[in-house]
């Protein structure tokens, strides 16, 4: 492979080499444009457009719409794209991943190809990891696209469905993946058109692609509404969990699962997963007064004990998890950054409240769900841009057939990585990582070192108080002041640690950020917090107040620019930002991404890591080896040893990591390809429905359909004497059949074919559907029909999700008997789904036959039956809690408007 390289290049220098000729002609273009007038330039749009119309393609018009759009950038922001930004913005066009270092001017790069792609007038999506670079950047890169005479809109948090609409409606639309995703599967639960605010997935640029597409690969984005509440089972489990006694492991074995474990259950640390002994299946059984906890009828209270075991043997306070104002708050693991709103599904957050002694929250009913992956894979092309994208270059061309691009940077990288320092123990680690800060600290160098968890974090701030050592802490406690803590990380002399840097969305200028020492300033002389924070803003606007705000900024800006220079040529000289890794992180593409921080636009900077043989990652997965090399060196606790072979062994173990969380997320993907045509199904049906599709064909059919069925389900088999009779009388009592009907005698039996019924019944409920389509006339009645099978169809797939996730948590044994797993799932998952669509059929056919308008007027459209909408949106296993419409009683009136009690009409076979 080396040899291939060494001979042909790698491939993004062979790609390189094909795209640079597209870049020169882009970069010939310059002066042609910089000589343009403001109205010739702005009209660049229409002419470029009425090419697309003589049928050019976008890769025709790109040399000029690339001019065009560059040439904007630098008379509206002053900033004009760099060649190597010109090939970022063709990768991206092209469909591609382009890979750019930090502080490479990546949403720059993200004009070109959404200012081109634009123009085909089906929108474009640029897609954040946060709203406040959702906003920032429409406002900021807006400027350029709106002189230019597009329209930009935005998403983000608490926006109205109108609103919404006219954001996607725009030419450009940036927006969180959250939000994006959501609005997608609110769109497929409406009960008219133009309740739907998206209009399709052309095209998404995604910023920070590696931790939208993969790190958040395994978070099924969920709406949920109020499932049943929560019982009183959360805080008995509890209670047992906590008489327990726990058996950890690095991997469970055979011997450790037999019944000599010297524990009630065992966590195994790698897997992450918790599992009753027999020893604690029999304390159980003892607690809860139960005979046989493995029996079929004891499977709820299995079900809560298992959650019990796992809140208390794997999930851990202030790394996992944080309990602030009463609340449990998820951290993610891969940012550091706590996940508000978002709830562990399957009942783990109600077990690790019961476990914190704060309130249990009701369980959630998923209403629709899909996964980043398959939501991504909608569009039409997609594309995205990161600084540490090559470690995960298989998974994206496999799941989404992306190939990746290595930019090179504007600047050569002058950063120096050192070899990876370990150490015996982790006191010795840390006493080391301290030496090594106070080093740094005496000669004015800043220091950024990263941890993996709060509680690591919290040990190290302890650890430099005690010498004196004044330093900004940054973790999921502190999120607030997240952009002012990372701003100001390059001053000299400045100690910052922090969890997880990854997607942190500010620069660390070295010297300090004379924006933030601007905006504190503003503080100082009272400017309200609200007009900092538009002073710094981009939108248009004619208010006094705010352009005086900003002639203010402008002011400060420029007076902290000129007073820093002395002091970024200080921390320069003093070797620029040293960056510390106090671990491994179990993806590289996090290491990268904390060394990443130094370095930026051909900036001094350094990093190392430091680990000891008690970090998690080493002690699982690649510490046996290394520690009987530091036993027979007979090495000393603060020791280090330091060698490339040694982080060569380090890497290696990662991949291992990165290999297994690439088979759980693709084996998460498999499961929800499943799903996903059944989705798909389902939404296209719906969409027909939407569109204005006449029904009455398709109701007739389905009438036809659901009688034949019924009847060949009731009357089959040789022998008449066995035909059930009753059964089918009851399913159609009172509106097709009477007490009276289908008594037979022997004889009259003798003579009777399932198809003289069949055909009875049919023309029953012709006659029946004929008189309701007279007495409600034509518009009602299709009126009717749509929103009844609306809503059949939106009820009836909320329950198959639950079934499917049901057959998904037990179909894993399948493998004992040498069948695959996931074409079990796959074909017991489409005999579901058929006979969720009967059910659908049934259940429409009954409401439409027996549906009671009260008033004789045609009534408004929500009367004729309410929609099941959510009130909000969640995720998994992060799910967001939210509240559904109030569940209707058994002796409520039925919203189908028969008058009757719920019980005795639409409710009475529930």
């Amino acid at each position: 492979m080396n040899l291939f390289k060494s001979l042909f290049g790698s491939y993004s220098k062979r790609e390189l080499k094909r795209i640079d000729p597209i870049c020169k002609r882009v970069l010939d273009l310059e002066e042609t444009y910089r000589a343009m007038s403001e109205s010739e330039l702005k009209g660049s749009t229409e002419r470029l457009k009425a090419r697309l119309a003589d049928g050019e393609t976008l890769d025709d018009i790109l040399p000029d719409a690339f001019a065009a759009c560059r040439e904007a950038s630098d008379r509206v922001l002053g900033m004009r794209h760099f060649p190597v930004q010109i090939i970022g913005g063709i990768i991206l066009h092209q469909g591609r991943i382009a890979e750019m270092k930090t502080g490479e001017g990546k949403t720059l790069v993200a004009t070109l190809p959404a200012y081109l792609n634009a123009l085909s007038g089906k929108g474009v999506h640029i897609v954040t990891v946060n709203d406040y670079l959702a906003r920032r950047d429409s406002e900021w890169m807006g400027k350029v696209y709106r002189y230019l005479g597009l329209k930009v809109g935005l998403i983000v948090h608490d926006m109205s469905n109108e609103e919404r609409r006219a954001a996607y409606n725009a030419d450009i639309t940036y927006g969180t993946n959250n939000e994006l995703g959501f609005d997608y599967l609110r769109d497929n639960m409406v009960i008219y058109k133009n309740q739907k605010v998206q209009r399709g997935h052309n095209f998404a640029i995604v910023d920070e692609v590696d931790s939208i597409l993969i790190d958040e690969a395994r978070t099924p984005l969920i709406i949920s509404g109020q499932g049943d509440k929560s019982t009183d089972l959360y805080e008995r489990a509890d209670r047992l969990a906590r008489t327990l006694k726990m058996y950890k492991v690095k991997e469970l074995n055979d011997k450790e699962s037999h019944d000599d474990v010297d524990g009630d259950y065992i966590v195994d640390e790698k897997a992450k997963t918790a599992t009753l002994t027999p020893a604690g299946v029999e304390k159980a059984e003892k607690y809860f007064g139960v005979e046989n906890l493995m029996d079929v009828d004891n499977i709820t209270i299995l079900h809560h004990v298992n959650q019990a075991i796992r809140a208390h043997g794997i999930m851990h306070r202030d790394i996992d998890y944080v309990v602030k104002d009463g609340e449990v708050i998820i951290v993610d693991e891969f940012t550091g950054r706590l996940m508000f709103g978002r709830r562990y599904n399957e009942g783990l957050h109600q077990a690790i409240e019961a476990k914190e002694g704060v309130k249990v929250e009701r369980e959630s009913k998923t209403l629709a769900t899909i996964t980043f992956q398959n939501f991504f894979r909608l569009y039409s092309k997609l594309s995205g841009m990161t600084g540490t994208a090559t470690t995960e270059e298989t998974e994206f061309q496999e799941i989404y057939k992306l190939d990746v691009v290595e930019i090179p940077t504007n600047r050569p990288v002058v950063r120096t990585d050192y070899p990876d320092v370990v150490y015996k123990t982790e006191q010795a680690k840390f006493k080391a990582v301290i030496e090594q800060i106070e080093e740094c600290h005496e000669k004015g160098q800043p220091v950024l070192v990263g941890t993996i968890s709060i509680e690591k974090s919290e040990v190290l701030s302890s650890m430099l108080k005690k010498k004196g050592i004044k330093h900004e802490v940054l973790n999921a406690k502190f999120h607030e002041k997240e952009a002012e803590i990372v701003a100001q990380a390059g001053k000299k002399g400045a100690v910052t640690i922090a969890t997880n840097m990854a997607g942190r969305g500010t620069d660390i200028i070295l010297g300090g950020n004379p924006e933030f020492m601007a905006k504190a300033e503003m503080r100082r002389q009272e400017f309200d917090e609200e007009l900092i924070n538009e002073a710094t803003g981009f939108a248009e606007t004619d208010d006094e107040e705010l352009l005086n705000a900003r002639k203010t900024y402008q002011e400060l800006l420029k007076k902290y620019k000129e007073e820093l220079k002395d002091e970024v040529d200080a921390v320069k000289e003093a070797g620029g930002l040293f960056i510390i890794g106090t671990e491994r992180h179990e993806s590289r593409r996090i290491d990268n991404q904390l060394r990443g921080r130094a370095g930026r636009q051909g900036d001094v900077g350094a990093s190392r890591f430091y680990l000891s043989l008690e970090d998690d990652l080493m002690r699982l997965f690649g510490g046996d080896r290394i520690n009987s090399l530091m036993e027979s060196l007979g090495l000393e606790e603060d020791t280090p040893i330091e060698n490339k072979m040694l982080t060569n062994s380090i890497e290696s173990a990662q991949h291992k990591v990165e290999s297994r969380n690439f088979a759980i997320r693709k084996n998460v993907l498999q499961y929800d390809d499943v799903m996903n045509r059944q989705r798909e199904i389902i939404y296209s049906q719906r969409d027909k429905v939407l569109d204005g599709e006449d029904l009455k064909d398709s109701i007739e059919k389905m009438i036809s359909e659901c009688i034949e069925r019924n009847v060949r389900r009731y009357l089959n088999g040789e022998q008449k004497e066995h035909w059930n009779f009753t059964s089918l009388r009851e399913t159609y009592l009172g509106w097709l059949t009477t007490p009276d009907d289908f008594h037979y005698t022997p004889m009259e039996l003798e003579g009777t074919e399932p198809e003289y019924i069949i055909n009875l019944l049919i023309d029953r409920a012709k006659q029946v559907y004929e008189a309701r389509e007279l007495a409600f006339g034509e518009q009602l009645m299709r009126e009717i029909e749509r929103v009844m099978l609306l809503r059949m169809v939106d009820t009836k797939w909320m329950d198959h999700i639950d079934n499917m996730e049901e057959l998904k948590r037990g179909i894993s044994l399948r493998a004992y008997g040498q069948k695959d797993p996931v074409v079990e799932y796959r074909l017991e998952g489409f005999d579901m789904f058929d006979e969720m669509i009967a059910s659908i059929q049934e259940d429409t056919m009954r409401l439409v036959l027996t549906v009671q308008i009260r008033q004789k007027e045609e009534p408004k459209r929500e009367q004729v039956a309410k929609p099941i909408e959510p009130a909000g949106d969640g995720s998994d296993p992060a799910s967001k809690t939210v509240k559904n419409k109030e569940k209707i009683g058994r002796n409520d009136l039925c919203p189908c408007g028969s008058g009757k009690k719920y019980k005795k009409c639409c409710g009475k076979d529930k």
